[in-house]
């Protein structure tokens, strides 16, 4: 049991459902503590049953917090982590400004759990679109090494907020009606149509979401090695990210074997059966925790391949319940920072 949780960034639609989850799954902690900015900030929010006020997020907001789960755009976690580390807190972070920091471990706690002993005061939480990918790979690369992965992503427009959502809902009755279609969030229109862009674009063509899923996957799984190549489409979904991977491999795997390697996975569940017309799909997906993973055959373009297809929550397995799955560890194991000196995790 530890004293005091924050939640930072808990008005978000990320930060709702942590918070939902937190008391849902009865976090060990005395007391949870919500910060926001000053617009949010003064407003209770109701769940469970439990009525919690929202503070303003400031320098001071971290005295005598345990852990803080930030769900925040990269600078306001660039300016509330240095705040919160000075005060002892471990930070939990969802945005991508401390990812590839090499003194911050990047977790998926059914894939790295040992990364978090190595922390000295942030644990990064990685992109939703990498989070289902690497889920996917690690029992596979575990048992015949990945060597190449080609990716495309359907990503819903829930990853960019609530009010991607809203233009989403907007933008479609105006579609169907004929009229015209309310365009704030995203560069094209999103009715009935896709965007092969998210995030901005790298001198190597490929976008800042593309290169997420490059980097991110090598630094979770320990291996530089690894080829990855991804493109990033986002598409008139309300939530739920879908992608179609190509995984090669080292030693050849089946189907049957890749098919029971990922259903003894935690977290993972094997929805593949096309006679059936059984595959992952993202509104049944929605609301759920685990990756939900289908259509897995041998490819029939490279002697190694596995492909496959694979549908997760973003909200929840690609932002939410990793934090809180990291937060839980935490509290589990009393990490607090690694000892700078000695390079060890000292205990709580």
């Amino acid at each position: 049991m530890i004293d005091t949780l924050a939640v930072v960034g808990a008005t978000g639609a990320v930060g709702r459902i942590i918070v939902d989850m937190l008391v849902a799954r009865k976090f060990p902690a005395k007391r949870i503590k919500l910060l926001a900015s000053a617009r949010s900030a003064g407003q209770p929010m109701q769940v469970g049953g439990a009525t919690f006020d929202v503070e303003v997020l400031g320098p001071d907001s971290f005295r005598g917090v345990d852990i803080a789960i930030g769900s925040t755009p990269d600078e306001v976690a660039a300016e509330f982590v240095p705040w919160a580390v000075e005060q002892g807190t471990v930070v939990v972070d969802e945005s991508a400004f401390y990812r590839m920091n090499p003194e911050v471990p990047l977790v998926i706690p059914e894939v790295n759990p040992e990364a978090i002993a190595t922390h000295r005061g942030i644990i990064a939480s990685p992109n939703c679109s990498t989070t289902q990918m690497v889920m996917v790979m690690k029992p596979l690369h575990d048992a015949a090494r990945v060597t190449r992965v080609i990716v495309s992503t359907y990503q819903a427009v829930s990853g960019a907020g609530l009010a991607a959502t809203r233009e989403l809902e907007q933008a479609t009755t105006a579609w169907l009606a004929r009229e015209a279609e309310p365009r704030q969030i995203f560069p094209h229109p999103i009715a009935a149509n896709l965007i092969p862009q998210i995030g901005s674009p790298r001198p190597n063509g490929f976008t800042s979401e593309e290169m997420k899923m490059v980097l991110e996957t090598r630094k979770i799984l320990g291996d530089e090695s690894i080829a990855v190549s991804a493109t990033c489409v986002r598409v008139p979904v309300a939530n739920g990210h879908s992608e179609s991977i190509l995984i090669e491999t080292e030693k050849k795997l089946t189907a049957d074997e890749a098919r029971r390697l990922l259903a003894a996975f935690p977290g993972i569940v094997v929805e593949d059966d096309l006679a059936a017309k059984r595959y992952p799909m993202p509104r049944p997906a929605t609301g759920h925790d685990e990756v939900f993973v289908g259509r897995i055959r041998e490819d029939i373009s490279c002697p190694n391949g596995i492909a496959l297809w694979c549908v997760s929550d973003n909200l929840r397995k690609g932002a939410a319940t990793n934090a809180v799955q990291i937060a839980e560890y935490l509290a589990k194991h009393g990490l607090r920072p690694a000892d700078t000196k000695a390079g060890r995790p000292v205990r709580a």
